[in-house]
């Protein structure tokens, strides 16, 4: 089968990871994929925040959790890196081109053996206070909104086996 094909069909969201960091060349390559997306019109508008720093995730995480109501839990399961997928928003296109990103940074890592997943929330992140201020912090305009949060980082445990695809979400006409 196409490798391509294959990691289509295997990559799986991760909610289990180990304290290894990832390897730099894996990150880069992975970040790049995500310029590779498709964006409306070549825009390119949308920005990808690499996020290492403990402080910044475990801030991250904490208001995470209390805009699902969830105070106290880790929504990004402990990964070491949060990759933050920004657009503009002043762009009609910024959710869409967003998610295209988000994408493309998950099937990456899972052809290099990196486990992701995609961590809602990042726009209601992204309009608090707090939020703004790493904006500011990061040197982006608050017109940027939050499209999500990629968690990446190695498995602890194994990979969750697919599940059986629905029948019927196909159609020729």
């Amino acid at each position: 089968m196409n490798e391509t094909l294959k990691t289509l069909q295997e990559r799986r969201s991760v909610r289990r990871y180990t304290n290894q960091q990832v390897e730099e060349s894996a990150l880069n390559a992975i970040l790049e994929a995500g310029t590779w997306a498709p964006s409306g019109m070549g825009t390119q508008a949308s920005v990808l925040v690499a996020v290492q720093d403990p402080e910044t995730i475990a801030l991250m995480s904490r208001l995470n959790a209390q805009i699902m109501g969830q105070s106290g839990t880790d929504p990004f399961y402990g990964a070491p890196t949060v990759v933050v997928v920004l657009a503009d928003g002043e762009n009609p296109n910024w959710l869409k081109d967003g998610s295209l990103v988000m994408g493309n940074l998950m099937n990456a890592a899972a052809s290099l053996g990196v486990a992701s997943c995609w961590i809602n929330r990042a726009t209601e992140l992204f309009d608090l206070p707090e939020g703004q201020a790493l904006l500011d912090k990061w040197g982006l305009p608050r017109t940027m909104r939050g499209v999500g949060n990629c968690i990446l980082g190695y498995a602890d445990g194994p990979i969750p086996a697919p599940k059986p695809r629905k029948p019927g979400r196909i159609l020729w006409v």
